[in-house]
C-alpha cells in the first residue's frame, strides 16, 4: 500500500515541479531547492501521515477525501489559482466552458483564507440579488467558508436547480448580510448589443454602438463580428465596450475580441518560468469598425481576459478606458489532466500588455477615471431669496393650484426615487449608469474632433 501511495505523489511532483514558479513569490528569499533524495524522504513521510492519520483517527476515514485534499493543499500553496480538479470537478470545468451550468452564476477567488467575488455574470441569480465585485462570502448555509478550496466552495454554492442556498456576504464597511438565492441552470450570453442614444437626447441625436460582453467563451469572437456588423449597417458614430464585471474567461477569445478592433499591433505576450519562454499575439490587419472612436468600460470586476483587452486597446492608442481600476488577475491558468478523467489547473505565465506592463496584481488603470455614481441636484428648484420671497409680492394662481395638486404620495420633484432598480425600463437604467452616459459622451465628443481630419482627407 505504502509503494503504491509513494507512487502516486511522485507522479504528480515533476507536473507541479515545472510549473511552481509561475505564481506570485510571497518570499523574496531564494528558494532552497531538495535533492532527489530529499524530495523522496518527504513523500515517504507523507505517506506516513496518511496511514498514520487513517489508523488513527476517532471515525471512518475516507481516504479519497484526505488523498485529494493533499493534492489541494499542494497546489493552492503556489497561487489562488491552482487546484486539483477530481472527475466532477474536471467535467464541471468543461461545462462551464460551452457556456451553460448550473449554479448561481458568480465567479470567486481565494484571498488569504476567505472567499472573494471576482464577479457575479449578466442576468443570474447572484446579479439580481445584487452581489457585486470585491464582496466577501463568510458563510454558506450558515457554515463558515474560510480555509475551503475554492472548489469546496464551489461544490457548496452549487445544487439542482430551483433548490436554495442561503450566502452571508459582506460588501465593503457595511455589516454582513444574509441572502437567500434560487440556483438555476445559468445560461451565458456572452455577447449583448444594441444602438443607444444619450439619456434624454432627440430622435435624430447621434447613435452609438453598444457591446457588452460578459464573459470570454468560446462563441465570444464571433459573436462580436455579428454585433459589429449589424451595428455598422445601423450607422453608429462609435462604439462602448462594456467589460465591467466580466470576469475572463479563454486567452484566444480575448486575443480576436483585441484584434476585432485593431488594424495590427501587438495584443498580449504572455511570459512563464524560463526567461526565453515567451509567446506575442498580434492583430491581424482589418479594423472591423473602420477606426470609429472606441471606449472601452472597465471596472474593479473586469479581469483577466478583460484585462487582455483593455490593455491592448490603452497600448495601442486606439481608444479610451473610462471607468475603474481593474481587478488585476494577470496570470495564465492552464489543465494538465493526468489520464484519469482527473486533472490539475495551474498557473503556468503572467499576462503581459503590449508595453510590457504585466497584469498581475496591479490591473489596467483607466484613461478617465469615472466611479459609478448617482447624480444629485445640488441647488433647490426654489430659492428662498426670489421676487416671491418679498411679502407683498402678487401671487401666481397657476403655482397655486399646482401647490394644491401635488402628488397624493407627498413626494416633491426634489426627493429621491426609491423606485426597486428592477422594475425599471432598460431606458430608466441606462440613464442611471453613470459610466455608461460618460463613456458615450466621450464617443461623441471623439466623433466630433474626428470630423475635421475626415474633411481634410477628403
Amino acid at each position: 500500500m505504502l509503494k503504491k501511495i509513494l507512487i502516486l505523489f511522485v507522479m504528480l511532483v515533476p507536473v507541479v515541479a515545472n510549473f511552481a514558479f509561475a505564481a506570485d513569490k510571497k518570499k523574496e528569499e531564494p528558494i532552497e531547492h531538495l535533492t532527489d533524495e530529499q524530495i523522496y524522504d518527504e513523500l515517504k513521510k507523507l505517506a506516513l501521515v496518511f496511514e498514520v492519520s487513517r489508523e488513527n483517527f476517532v471515525e471512518e476515514a475516507d481516504e479519497r477525501k484526505m488523498l485529494e485534499a493533499a493534492m489541494n493543499g499542494m497546489l493552492s500553496a503556489l497561487d489562488p489559482h491552482s487546484s486539483y480538479l477530481n472527475k466532477d470537478d474536471f467535467k464541471d470545468f468543461n461545462d462551464k466552458s460551452t457556456g451553460e451550468f448550473g449554479g448561481l452564476g458568480i465567479q470567486i477567488t481565494s484571498d488569504r483564507g476567505a472567499v472573494r467575488v471576482i464577479s457575479p455574470i449578466d442576468d443570474t441569480p447572484a446579479e439580481k440579488a445584487g452581489i457585486k465585485a470585491g464582496d466577501y462570502i463568510t458563510h454558506i448555509d450558515d457554515e463558515p467558508v474560510f480555509d475551503l478550496t475554492l472548489n469546496a466552495a464551489v461544490k457548496k454554492m452549487k445544487g439542482k436547480p430551483g433548490t436554495k442556498v442561503k450566502l452571508t456576504v459582506i460588501s465593503g464597511d457595511n455589516e454582513p448580510k444574509t441572502i437567500t438565492l434560487k440556483r438555476a441552470i445559468i445560461k451565458v450570453k456572452s455577447v449583448k448589443f444594441e444602438e443607444k442614444q444619450l439619456a434624454d437626447a432627440d430622435a435624430d441625436a447621434p447613435k452609438i454602438g453598444y457591446i457588452r460582453i460578459s464573459d470570454f467563451g468560446s462563441t465570444t469572437a464571433r459573436d462580436l463580428r455579428d454585433a459589429i456588423k449589424s451595428l455598422e449597417k445601423k450607422k453608429v458614430i462609435g462604439y462602448v465596450l462594456d467589460v465591467r464585471n466580466n470576469p475572463g474567461g479563454y486567452l484566444t477569445a480575448a486575443i480576436d475580441v483585441s484584434d476585432a478592433f485593431l488594424d495590427g499591433g501587438e495584443i498580449v505576450s504572455t511570459r512563464g518560468k524560463n526567461k526565453t519562454d515567451i509567446d506575442r499575439s498580434f492583430a491581424k490587419p482589418g479594423d472591423l469598425t473602420n477606426g470609429k472612436p472606441l471606449v472601452v468600460l472597465i471596472n474593479h470586476g473586469s479581469a483577466s481576459a478583460s484585462e487582455i483587452v483593455a490593455g491592448a486597446i490603452q497600448d495601442n492608442k486606439r481608444g479610451i478606458i473610462m471607468g475603474s481600476q481593474s481587478f488585476g488577475k494577470g496570470s495564465v491558468q492552464q489543465q494538465k489532466p493526468l489520464g484519469d478523467g482527473t486533472a490539475i489547473h495551474i498557473t503556468i505565465a503572467r499576462y503581459y500588455t503590449p508595453s510590457g506592463t504585466s497584469i498581475q496584481n496591479t490591473g489596467i488603470t483607466p484613461d478617465v477615471e469615472v466611479l459609478q455614481s448617482k447624480v444629485k441636484p445640488i441647488e433647490k428648484r426654489e430659492s428662498m431669496y426670489s421676487e416671491a420671497s418679498f411679502r407683498n409680492s402678487l401671487k401666481n394662481d397657476a403655482a397655486q393650484k399646482k401647490a394644491r395638486s401635488k402628488d397624493k404620495s407627498g413626494k416633491t420633484d426634489d426627493e429621491d426615487d426609491d423606485e426597486d432598480y428592477e422594475n425599471l425600463t432598460d431606458a430608466e437604467k441606462d440613464a442611471r449608469d453613470y459610466q455608461l452616459q460618460r463613456g458615450m459622451e466621450m464617443v461623441i465628443a471623439m466623433s466630433k474632433l474626428a470630423e475635421p481630419i475626415k474633411k481634410e482627407e477628403n
